[in-house]
């Protein structure tokens, strides 16, 4: 039989354990063409440039 605990974990230990488990925000930019929020390194998906050239043709809403 594999070994068990002898003793119960405080509440304490188990939380400084979790204390990395928290979500970070999303790191956004600003778009330089439309100025929409986007992630770094990735194309704008509402106006389809990156590093000031289009990169995906997108169509426009009627």
């Amino acid at each position: 039989m594999p070994p068990h605990p002898k003793r119960k974990h405080s509440k304490g230990r188990r939380d400084r354990r979790r204390a990395h488990d928290a979500l970070e925000a999303r790191n956004l930019t600003a778009c330089p063409n439309c100025g929409e929020a986007r992630l770094p390194h990735v194309v704008c998906p509402k106006c389809g440039h990156y590093k000031g050239r289009e990169v995906i043709a997108v169509e426009k809403e009627k």
